[in-house]
């Protein structure tokens, strides 16, 4: 049993900014992997925090879901904003343990079981349709993302939730603004400002929502949220709202920074988007390989609710750990020639979905919007090349794509 070496590789787990530049990113990754896979990181502004970067071990703390919690610092921000959620009180369930996590999971867990997703397939695919039209409209050139990717599946979850679409520009700009808030080009004012401000006109806009459907239940996701009760009590205000915005948030910035990573990465990989092309029975393991390969959730954190030992490493209880998903989806110990991208991959053992308790409750709608949009996609396209630099968001926790400028045709 050893005390890991101090890599200042690490460090850049906490600087947004490396991941707008994968080269880089890859490289500490790379190297923390080989020579420190457990690694202590003290930088300025944030709380400590070990990260690890093995598949194996995060698997193991993602099994151990009692000895590592997810309260109370799921996500790795700075301390400031550490303190203003904390403030705030919010709570969602990427906050929670079980049984708390359980029983509220269990709220909207209907939603997104294979039933539903049976009965929404056909709506999936006219979107997908609607999408893929609009995207021939622009006359051959545009920024896939922001014309395409991120309109897609905010329609799809907002339309689930119950929101009108009158509404949905406004939560595509309080879901990047939440979600963006390490992006200067994304945010109002300082970081931590700009979360407060997102999350307060989010509150007022769904508490609004929430009396609404109280007095007036209809058939959707927000229907069910605002009169859901445990143990006989209706959910609190601030509940409820939170179980919205990680509803809202997560089931849209996900799924389109997949999309569009992934016809980046079929741009750039033209004998890969050939073979799509001339098999879509690939579609299954080409979804997961486009989620490995953008693994839009980059990070999360647990807390150690016990002295522990990961890899020969001791972390004392209360300690912190971030769980690097990006490099365990490039793990070599894991992945044959993990920086190849491979529509064929198999087995896919990516853990962009997370593991165990915590499993993404979206996993199947995402996989169900990315294989839809392909499929719809890939028939009609007879020519797609980059028409100047992608650009990535700025992020420690979701993201992806900001900017993919693609020039096409398009039948």
């Amino acid at each position: 049993m050893s005390m890991p070496v101090v890599d200042e590789a690490a460090n850049v787990l906490a600087d947004p900014t490396v991941y707008t530049d994968e080269k880089r990113l890859h490289a500490a990754l790379s190297a923390l992997r080989a020579g420190n896979p457990v690694a202590r990181v003290e930088v300025p502004g944030y709380k400590p925090f070990w990260a690890l970067t093995k598949h194996a071990d995060i698997m193991a703390v993602e099994r151990a879901d009692k000895r590592f919690t997810n309260w109370p610092r799921p996500v790795l921000m700075t301390a400031q904003s550490d303190e203003m959620q904390a403030a705030v009180g919010i709570k969602t369930l990427i906050h929670m343990d079980d049984p708390q996590h359980r029983v509220v999971r269990a709220i909207a867990a209907d939603w997104f079981a294979p039933k539903a997703m049976r009965a929404m397939k056909l709506r999936i695919e006219e979107l997908a349709v609607r999408y893929v039209d609009r995207m021939r409209d622009t006359g051959g050139e545009c920024d896939f993302v922001g014309e395409v990717a991120v309109n897609f599946p905010l329609y799809v979850i907002m339309s689930l939730l119950g929101v009108p679409e009158s509404d949905f520009p406004l939560m595509l700009k309080l879901t990047q603004e939440l979600m963006g808030n390490d992006d200067a080009e994304l945010t109002r004012s300082t970081p931590a400002d700009e979360t407060t401000n997102a999350l307060i006109e989010m509150f007022a806009y769904f508490q609004k929502l929430t009396e609404s459907r109280r007095a007036h239940p209809t058939d959707d996701l927000a229907s069910t949220i605002a009169n859901a009760t445990i143990d006989g009590e209706p959910l609190s205000d601030v509940d409820i709202v939170s179980y919205y915005a990680i509803i809202a948030t997560a089931g849209h910035d996900t799924t389109s920074s997949s999309i569009s990573g992934g016809l980046r990465a079929l741009i750039e990989n033209p004998d890969q988007l050939d073979r799509l092309r001339g098999d879509l029975g690939l579609m299954p393991k080409a979804t997961e390989e486009i989620i490995r390969w953008v693994t839009p959730v980059k990070a999360f954190m647990r807390t150690a609710a016990e002295d522990s030992v990961i890899n020969g490493v001791t972390i004392p209880a209360g300690d912190s750990l971030l769980l690097s998903y990006v490099s365990a989806n490039r793990d070599e110990d894991v992945f044959d020639d993990p920086f190849r991208f491979d529509v064929g991959r198999e087995p896919n053992k990516h853990v962009a979905f997370g593991y165990g308790v915590h499993f993404c409750l979206g996993a199947a709608l995402a996989r169900m919007e990315i294989s839809s949009f392909f499929n719809e996609l890939l028939p009609r396209l007879t020519s797609v090349e980059l028409a100047g630099e992608p650009e990535l968001t700025a992020t420690t926790f979701v993201g992806g794509l900001k900017r993919l400028p693609i020039r096409f045709t398009l039948d």
